[in-house]
């Protein structure tokens, strides 16, 4: 690939840009908004003026209600020699675009499951891919050529290549991204007409499981208006399990000791079933789930202090598998948790404590 270009110069199309331009292609941008494609071309993610013939690769990454309609576009004027996209939604864009006559065996559906709270090429990242998988959904009709420019796209990202089909693909993600925003955003929405005293109670786990409904509204109506069944067929499936919560912790206020004993069962259930859930969600590199064990350490909110908790551990041959920081309130000082194999526990907390940290058991 020595050409592309990108159509829709927000956080994945630019990142993707930035990858690109960095492996040596050169890169056209291009968006309805000028001032976005000039911001992504000025932080190095190619150029804004339009190629001046086909391309190798074009990449239309625009919300999924604008797939459709900005690929046939560009397949009808011949802009390159392959076409994709990267929008979180594959059957609706791909039926859309039969719909339309255009010629499918010059395009292929993918998406790379990678992105942030943030929107816009000031949040894009050449590596943003790295080691994330990217799905794609060829069919019979995809010509060889497209999916071999595919494949190198998503290798210059650095990222996981995933063949799946388009709908199986649809509620994969209705599943494992989509209803997983809405849940966050529905709890995050009891804490804004909470007592102030209550919110700030706030520990690490409502910031873990509140992280992502800071994501931006308008971007997540376009996604879920392309995916909706999928998605309220889980909320359907989560809505039940809520009802049967509810009715349980009902019976747990009973005196009567038969329906407290109900109540204690279906409580338990959704909570094993919860840790049945949470065991299969892969570990690092997309590996099986590791177990590791936590050290937990009291840390200044001061600069240097990560650095050199981190160099401490390195002192003690010790792998810091995962971090996570719980800032204490109203204290410049806050709790790190580092999660490490078991049998390195012991180690890491006697060189922490003789370099003067203070570890809590």
């Amino acid at each position: 690939m020595r050409t592309a270009l990108v159509i829709g110069t927000g956080l994945i199309g630019t990142s993707a840009a930035l990858a690109l331009a960095g492996r040596g292609v050169h890169v056209h941008l291009r968006d309805h908004d000028p001032a976005q494609a000039r911001t992504a071309a000025a932080r190095g993610a190619g150029t804004d003026q339009e190629p001046a013939g086909p391309v190798d690769l074009a990449v239309v990454a625009v919300p999924p209600a604008h797939v459709a309609t900005t690929l046939a576009e560009a397949i009808r004027s011949g802009t390159a020699r392959a076409y994709l996209d990267v929008a979180s939604v594959k059957g609706g864009p791909r039926r859309e675009l039969e719909a339309l006559g255009c010629d499918l065996s010059r395009y292929l559906g993918t998406h790379p499951m990678a992105g942030r709270e943030r929107s816009g090429p000031m949040a894009a990242g050449a590596d943003l891919f790295e080691g994330r998988p990217w799905v794609l959904t060829p069919t019979h009709e995809t010509d060889t050529e497209v999916l071999n420019l595919a494949l190198e796209l998503v290798a210059h990202c650095r990222a996981v290549p995933v063949v799946m089909d388009a709908d199986a693909h649809d509620r994969a993600v209705a599943l494992v991204s989509h209803t997983p925003q809405l849940l966050s955003s529905l709890v995050a929405a009891r804490l804004q007409d909470a007592d102030e005293t209550a919110v700030r109670l706030c520990g690490q786990g409502v910031r873990d499981v509140t992280r992502i409904a800071a994501s931006d509204p308008r971007m997540w109506i376009d996604i879920l208006s392309a995916n909706p069944g999928p998605v309220a067929d889980i909320l359907a499936a989560v809505a039940a399990d809520l009802d049967g919560t509810v009715r349980a912790l009902r019976a747990l206020e009973s005196a009567d000791e038969a329906k407290r004993g109900e109540g204690v069962e279906g409580i338990e259930d959704v909570l094993r079933r919860g840790n049945a859930g949470r065991s299969r969600v892969p570990g690092k590199h997309g590996a099986a789930p590791a177990v590791y064990e936590t050290v937990t350490v009291l840390i200044g909110d001061q600069p240097g202090e990560l650095a050199r908790i981190f160099a401490d551990a390195g002192r003690a041959g010790v792998n810091i598998e995962d971090v996570r920081i719980e800032h204490a309130t109203g204290q410049q000082a806050g709790l790190i948790q580092l999660m490490v194999e078991p049998g390195a526990v012991a180690g890491l907390a006697a060189t922490l404590r003789d370099r003067g940290w203070s570890v809590r058991q």
